[in-house]
């Protein structure tokens, strides 16, 4: 995911609670202290070290980029190794001598050419395509009802790490799957852990939205050299500039959010900036709309961040461009859009995320049928798929099917998200939802839980009002909505499920805003994970969660996120 323009996932045997209390996240209250963590102390540890760091433009314990002397020299994703973390599921058929980084003929296919420097026979990782292998295999083969991807954007080990720390107020690990998260300690199914490579096909191109063309050749293309960034995620590379593309020997792209979630929901690789195309711009069928076409699963996407960028469009969405977000939205919901302008896709079942109120005349990356007014969701697509205000002479798979919930003045956006949930699972209708506070997104949780941002590489901090935190609900929320939508549907169903703020926050070099963006998404995951408990449903399901690429954060002195 860009960073925006500022002045920028079965056998359980018996129903309990997620674990002691130390491994739970409380959901429901608002502002979240840290279980164990007076709120006075918490408020101002890491929020403190990370104002003064940008202050003065140093921190001994830790620096975003390649530089250790300036905190931030570095704003952008990076080319690390990812961790994937599976429930109901194994993912070791990919790892190690399942590698295709060890089998040529595959490495070829994979990346349409023989990436250089990038067959290893000692490679243990696998590829960011798998984890859409491992989805279609475990619909097709082993029978999985209930399929969540949980994707935490910008999520790398470290900032899982860091995380961990801060919530358990110690180190408990340096390298290796860790602990200390609820997705780390989860232990009530068969799981497994493993990471992935998340390179590109290439790099970004100029594009032709209108004629869904590019107008200039790819001339970077991806690739991983382990010798450079290391065999492990928490291995320190030994090149420091290889993963942000700048080495001289091996100058492989880094992703971004389109390139890196197509491949998780359509299992290819493609170029940087298009979504669901493969790199010759031919439409590919995501895991959502194959599941939708071939098993009558009800789909979904949600989202912490505008409801059509890069990650939850490419749930369903093809565009040239990932900037065409009117189209990309309009693709997600079954109208016609710049791609498929007589046949559009059904649409998915649920769509819940941000931007509303983000309005703008400006046309720019969306072509000639752009509409003034929302960036994201047009009034005049909002009402044809209303079912209150539907047009007749609408066509396309999402007229006039959703139960529209939007950020209303004055009202909780919990209660209207859920009064919404529940009339279109009563009434067997879809679910649209739209909200969003500044810049589009939720508001940021920060580590402490009191969604008061300090200062990072933005121009200054983002501030809330109360109602800005009261209007909108939070992921958790949106993910129990999601889920009581998409479970009325008895053939199952598939999630995708995106905590956004995560790589807002590292765009931002902000490692306060990370961690409390890594807990809202850990909220969420608890929501999925308790109702497959109350169901007894672990046979039956499946819950991938993991990021779509990384960013590049050094911690050189961990104790330091330990709240004083």
């Amino acid at each position: 995911m860009r960073f925006p323009t500022v002045p920028a996932f079965f056998v359980f045997l018996v129903m309990c609670s997620l674990g002691s209390p130390a491994n739970s996240v409380a959901q429901d209250k608002r502002p979240r202290p840290l279980p164990g963590l007076p709120t006075e102390v918490a408020t101002d540890s890491v929020a403190r070290k990370q104002e003064t760091a940008i202050n003065e433009k140093t921190a001994s314990w830790g620096y975003w980029g390649t530089r250790p002397s300036s905190y931030s020299s570095w704003t952008n994703h990076s080319n690390r190794l990812i961790p994937v973390y599976v429930f109901g599921g194994s993912f070791a058929e990919y790892m190690n001598e399942g590698s295709v980084y060890r089998d040529a003929a595959k490495l070829e296919k994979l990346y349409g050419r023989m990436p250089t420097n990038t067959l290893r026979d000692d490679a243990p990782y696998a590829d960011q395509t798998d984890v859409y292998r491992l989805q279609r295999k475990a619909i097709e083969q082993q029978g999985k009802k209930y399929v969540f991807l949980v994707v935490f954007d910008g999520m790398d080990w470290q900032s899982t790490q860091a995380a961990a720390i801060y919530k358990t107020g110690r180190v408990a690990y340096t390298e290796g799957k860790g602990t200390g998260l609820i997705f780390q300690d989860y232990d009530r199914c068969t799981s497994d852990y493993g990471y992935i490579v998340t390179s590109p096909y290439g790099d970004e191109v100029e594009t032709d939205v209108d004629a869904q063309q590019n107008t200039k050749p790819v001339t970077k293309f991806g690739g991983f050299d382990s010798r450079f960034a290391g065999s492990a995620p928490w291995q320190t590379e030994t090149d420091i500039d290889y993963p942000i593309g700048r080495s001289k020997i091996s100058p492989h792209a880094y992703t971004d959010s389109s390139s890196s979630a197509t491949s998780l929901t359509a299992g290819i690789k493609t170029i940087n900036g298009a979504v669901n195309l493969d790199h010759t711009l031919k439409p590919v069928e995501t895991i959502a709309q194959w599941v939708q076409r071939e098993k009558g699963f009800a789909v979904g996407a949600i989202t912490s961040v505008p409801i059509s960028h890069a990650t939850p469009a490419a749930a369903y969405s093809a565009n040239v461009s990932r900037d065409d977000y009117q189209d990309l939205t309009r693709d997600m919901l079954g109208l016609p859009s710049v791609a498929r302008k007589t046949n559009p896709s059904p649409g998915l079942d649920v769509v819940i995320g941000c931007g509303y109120g983000e309005n703008t005349e400006s046309p720019k990356g969306q072509g000639e049928n752009f509409i003034p007014g929302n960036r994201y969701l047009t009034d005049e697509d909002r009402m044809k798929v209303d079912v209150n205000t539907v047009d007749t002479v609408n066509t396309g798979g999402g007229a006039g099917k959703y139960i529209v919930a939007q950020r209303t003045n004055g009202i909780s956006g919990a209660k209207v998200l859920a009064d919404a949930a529940k009339s279109a699972a009563q009434n067997k209708k879809r679910l649209l939802g739209f909200f969003g506070a500044k810049s589009g997104h939720l508001p940021f949780q920060t580590a402490n839980g009191d969604f008061k941002p300090v200062v990072d590489m933005k121009e200054k901090p983002e501030v809330y009002t109360k109602a800005d935190i009261d209007e909108n609900p939070t992921l958790a929320e949106m993910t129990e909505a999601a889920i009581e939508v998409l479970q009325v549907d008895e053939q199952g169903f598939w999630l995708m499920v995106e905590a956004g703020d995560v790589d807002w926050a590292n765009h931002a070099n902000n490692i306060d805003s990370s961690i409390g963006a890594v807990f809202s998404g850990e909220a969420a995951v608890e929501k999925i994970f308790r109702w497959i408990e109350s169901r007894h449903a672990w046979d039956e399901s499946l819950v991938v969660i993991t990021s779509d690429h990384g960013h590049y954060f050094h911690l050189l002195e961990p104790v330091a996120l330990i709240a004083e």
